[in-house]
This record gives C-alpha cells, structure tokens and sequence, in this order.
C-alpha cells in the first residue's frame, strides 16, 4: 500500500499518463516489498502477478525488478537485517510417500486460507453492521483486543510475530496459535485499523503448518516452511510469487516439493483472496476467461488503486473472449 501509493504519486508529480503511472505503482509495489523483506525476485514478481490472476504484466518486469534490486541494495547499504532461514529438516531426497504428504499439507492450506479470507470478510462486516460510526468502531476494535491480551497472559499474537515464525520454523509452535492470530489480525484489521496482511498470513502459515504437518509425519519445522509458502500462495493467489519466496527465503534445495504444495494450493483455494479488488481474469482449472472479482463480489463503485490497474485489461475483454 505504502509503495504504490508512493509510485502513483511520483507519476501525477510529473504528469505522467495513466499507463506509465501504473508501471510506477507496481514498480513502488516491489521496491518497499524488496526493501520489507529482502526477498528482490519475489517482491517483482508479486507486483506483477497479484493485481490480475491469469495475466502477468511483462512489460513491468524490468522496472519493477530494477526497483525492487534497488531498494534491496540500498537497505543492505544501511546494514538492515532480513530474515532468512536455514530448515534443519529440509527433505534431502523425493519419494511418493513424503510427496503425498506434502499435498496433503497442501490441501489443508489451501482450505485454511479460503476459510481465513472468508472470516476476515465477514468479521469487517459485523462491525460496519453493529458499529455504524468508524470511530466507535475502531474503539470497539481496541477494546477487544485489549482484552484479549488480558485474557490470554500473552502479546504473541500482536506486532508481526517474527519471533514465532522463527519458533514454528524451528518446530515449536503451539496448537492454537493460527487460529489465535487469525482472530487478533482479522479484528484489527475488520475495526478499521490499518495494518499489513502478508506477514499475519506467513505467522498463520508457519505454525498452522508446524501442527498438522507434524501430525502428518512431516518434520515440523520443514512442514512450517511448506505451511507458510502454501498458505500464503493461497490468500494472495500468486503461485509464482510463493514459489520464488521459498527460494530466497529457505534456499532451492526443495524446490520440487515447494513447487508441488503451491500448484495444490493455488488450484483449491477457490475465488478468495485478502484483497477484494483482485480480479481473477481466467479460471484457476480450465482455460476459461471468468472475469471475477475474488470473494465473489462484484464492484461497480469508484474503483481502488488495484480496480484502476486492472483497467489496463478491461479495454481488450472482448479480444481475450474471442
């Protein structure tokens, strides 16, 4: 949000028309990202694929990665610090046994994120509905999760929660810990707070992934890693962008599986993303142009920031039916 709002305010600065100020929206899109999470491939990427599911600007490429090696190469200059993780119990060999599991870990995601996509929905709806006026609505928020701390002893589930993504990565995390932040993340957000997405998706991921895959007879902290790049291939719709984020994050040794839980992932996840105003322009199982708005909702209002990029597409729909 940061970063595109700042590219789209470069271009009106210098009078740019509507084409080249959404190449610097996705260009600002991937500079904070890289900048964010030290991740430059993956943040150029990510701009490029979450505005519109089925088509991928190519045209952006080389200026959003430009951007996005830039920012990446001024925060190493400031000594800046990423995280990047070493999976002690990273697979070392491929058999049919450890890649059933891995679909099947993949599947539990993929219904995860759906489901979560679907409660942050329905929980900004109850407060529009319940607490008319924003500012009662953002106390009411408050105060929820005020005592929500009270009641569970803990700040675990406030912040961004890297300390426990580090944990689950490292195969400790505790049973109810996703469904404890996706509660914390979904109020905070649904009451009018503004805050991120990606990194509440990664917390969720990590220790949903480090239960159930341990469970499964995965090692935890490897099941941690694939729940994490599953879940988040699933709330952003972006198998691409997640499968390059395991790269840059846990390295290419297993790749194969990574790729294997994302491709599930993306496939069952459904129409459901965390952004309302991405348009699914193609069906996810067959070559079929649907046009969609995920969480199944259509918007005729003043359009967003995302609604205005998708316009670079809508001018060619009759083209793409044919």
């Amino acid at each position: 949000q940061i970063g595109g709002s700042i590219g789209v305010s470069i271009g009106k600065l210098f009078k740019l028309d509507d084409s080249d100020k959404h190449i610097l929206t996705l260009c600002g899109m991937s500079a904070v990202f890289s900048a964010l999470f030290g991740t430059p491939i993956t943040a150029a990427l990510f701009s490029m694929e979450v505005i519109s599911i089925g088509i991928l600007y190519y045209c952006a490429f080389v200026p959003c990665l430009f951007s996005s090696v830039i920012a990446y190469a001024i925060t190493k200059k400031l000594h800046v610090v990423h995280d990047h993780y070493n999976i002690a119990g990273m697979p070392t060999s491929v058999d049919v046994p450890l890649v059933i599991k891995v679909i099947g870990l993949a599947i539990l995601c993929a219904v995860l994120s759906s489901l979560f996509c679907i409660f942050m929905n329905i929980v900004h709806k109850l407060f529009r509905k319940y607490f008319k006026n924003q500012y009662v609505r953002v106390f009411a928020g408050g105060v929820m999760l005020v005592l929500l701390n009270i009641i569970l002893n803990t700040t675990d589930y406030n912040g961004t929660g890297m300390n426990i993504i580090a944990q689950a990565l490292n195969g400790e995390a505790k049973p109810t810990a996703f469904l404890l932040k996706a509660l914390f993340t979904a109020i905070t957000i649904g009451c009018g707070f503004r805050g991120g997405e990606i990194v509440p998706s990664f917390f969720v991921g990590a220790t949903f992934g480090c239960v159930m895959g341990g469970l499964m007879g995965l090692d935890p902290g490897f099941a941690a890693a694939l729940g994490m790049v599953c879940f988040f291939c699933g709330v952003v719709n972006c198998p691409l962008t997640s499968l390059f984020l395991s790269i840059e994050l846990f390295g290419a040794h297993g790749i194969l599986l990574f790729t294997i839980g994302c491709a599930v992932s993306y496939m069952l996840s459904g129409y459901y993303s965390l952004y309302n105003e991405q348009k699914i322009i193609y069906s996810k199982l067959r070559p079929h142009y649907v046009n969609l708005y995920t969480n199944q909702e259509i918007k005729t209002k003043e359009p967003g920031f995302l609604e205005g990029l998708i316009r670079i597409r809508e001018d060619d729909s009759d083209d793409i039916e044919e």
